[in-house]
């Protein structure tokens, strides 16, 4: 259980929001949303704050650039409601996300690696994969990839029995590369010429810069993980 919140020294919402650049609507509003402990009141009912409050927020802006906003709110409203052990599952359920980052980035390297020497398409409807299958295996919707074939970035053929979408191993490749440059933020136009680059098989550079900065961005949230673990557990310490 947390211990009594109300100590000798009390802040000010004014005294949290100056400490971290925010506003004083700001803080009433982490409060109010349950990312911070309840405020004492005083005998006028003004709010007024401790060290755990200002502990709460500091772990809560840590944990926003390795978990996201909304899932280090949950975390922190999680801890206050004293349940932890869902605080530790979100946070896990991050670390497994980053961990599927870094293997799928680690595919579109070795897709890379293999560009030159990739098979042929095969004949429509032989070997290939469906739109179905095919949008579950990257966690998308069906929608998504015919919109991607709009685009141009995949150029699925028609299976000539039933006239659905065959994706050969080359289209999947394409798949998985669109799939992962979109994760990086990077907009189906500026996707567009690196997959053409990529049929191609000649002037990777504009993919090879992609995969650069998708690998700072990878590992400048493993390391904001760290920061935000960090900050975490010194509040789990100071509500104990």
């Amino acid at each position: 259980m947390a211990r009594n919140l109300q100590s000798d020294e009390q802040l000010r919402p004014v005294d949290l929001a100056r400490g971290h650049g925010l506003s004083t609507q700001a803080v009433r509003n982490y409060e109010e949303s349950g990312i911070l402990p309840a405020a004492g009141r005083t005998d006028s009912g003004y709010r007024t704050y401790t060290p755990l409050h200002a502990r709460a927020l500091g772990a809560f802006l840590a944990l926003v650039p390795g978990h996201g906003h909304q899932t280090a709110a949950s975390i922190m409203r999680a801890v206050n409601r004293d349940t932890e052990g869902e605080a530790f599952r979100l946070i896990d359920e991050s670390h497994a996300q980053l961990l599927a980052d870094r293997r799928t980035l680690q595919a579109v390297e070795r897709a890379l690696r293999d560009l030159t020497s990739a098979p042929a398409a095969e004949a429509p409807g032989r070997g290939g994969v469906f739109v179905g299958p095919l949008a579950q295996e990257l966690g998308i919707r069906p929608a998504t990839l015919r919109k991607w074939e709009r685009a141009g970035l995949v150029r699925p053929c028609r299976d000539p029995l039933t006239g659905y979408r065959v994706y050969d191993e080359t289209d999947v490749r394409d798949a998985r590369l669109v799939h992962q440059l979109r994760r990086g933020g990077y907009l189906l136009e500026q996707i567009a010429p690196v997959i053409g680059q990529v049929r191609g098989a000649g002037g990777l550079e504009p993919l090879e810069a992609a995969l650069r900065d998708w690998h700072d961005r990878v590992s400048a949230r493993g390391r904001a993980m760290l920061a935000g673990a960090a900050e975490l557990e010194a509040y789990l310490r100071e509500r104990s």
